[in-house]
């Protein structure tokens, strides 16, 4: 039975993974056995991640490239596939988010997070598909969001991309498992990661709302999105197509309880 979650000989390509819960996810895929092959946007962020996925003794490849960029994408996934071997898990991961009151958000900032959080995985999965397609198997999993069944104030471009990114990959488990294909989502809930440090401090309005509002009474650790993470890519979740697997603590099985409840 452990057998199918092994990722040996496989690669695994996760974009965006060059700090975050990407690269959480990408260890875990490493760890599982797979051949880890990192994206990023920027060349200094690459070398940093290179070094640490390193010492954590993992001999992760990285590829600086936009994943909006439809003739960087295909020039990439086509080095990759020469250099390192065909792509046979994609992880959608690279993303952005821009926190403004929709009545002040610009229409430009409204769609480059569209752009990055919708089109780029479109276009990652349009081309990595392909190649799945001619081999006749393949894992593609996308990271939405509680923000693809929730709303929240201040994130109406991320909410609608996420939301639609839940729809496309129900659309790419239509359209591709009669290749072989799986393809699922991962929608994270609050984790605790360098970006929200400042708000875990203890007495912060917003920590002690995560806290209250989710049934496991604490922030999701990085860690805890690995496991998900190597099932939709292993032969465990061959007949599992088109889901989005919630990794919340229990946020979105509950409408809440009052902050003077224990």
């Amino acid at each position: 039975m452990l057998d199918l979650f092994k990722l040996d000989g496989k690669v695994a390509l996760v974009t965006g993974a060059t700090h975050g819960l990407g690269m959480a996810m990408a260890v875990a895929l490493a760890e599982a056995g797979a051949n880890l092959v990192i994206n990023g946007s920027s060349r200094g962020n690459m070398d940093k991640a290179i070094a640490e996925y390193a010492s954590r003794g993992i001999d992760a490849k990285g590829y600086v490239f936009d994943v909006t960029d439809e003739a960087g994408v295909i020039a990439n996934v086509a080095k990759i596939e020469a250099e390192v071997g065909p792509i046979n898990i994609l992880v959608n991961n690279a993303g952005i988010i821009k926190r403004v009151a929709m009545q002040d958000m610009e229409v430009s900032d409204y769609r480059q997070v569209i752009d990055v959080d919708l089109v780029g995985p479109f276009i990652m999965g349009k081309y990595v598909g392909r190649k799945m397609i001619e081999r006749g198997e393949g894992k593609i999993i996308n990271i939405c969001s509680m923000m693809s069944e929730l709303g929240r104030n201040d994130v109406c471009a991320y909410a609608s991309a996420k939301g639609g990114l839940k729809m496309l990959t129900k659309n790419m488990a239509t359209e591709w498992a009669k290749y072989g294909i799986q393809t699922n989502g991962i929608g994270p809930g609050y984790f605790a990661t360098s970006q929200t440090a400042a708000i875990r401090e203890d007495g912060h309005p917003f920590n002690d709302f995560i806290i209250n509002r989710t049934p496991a009474a604490r922030w999701g650790d990085p860690e805890d999105l690995g496991g998900t993470a190597v099932f939709l890519a292993s032969k465990a979740s061959d007949f599992v197509n088109g889901h989005v697997v919630y990794v919340d603590g229990g946020i979105l099985a509950t409408i809440g309880k009052p902050s003077n409840e224990k």
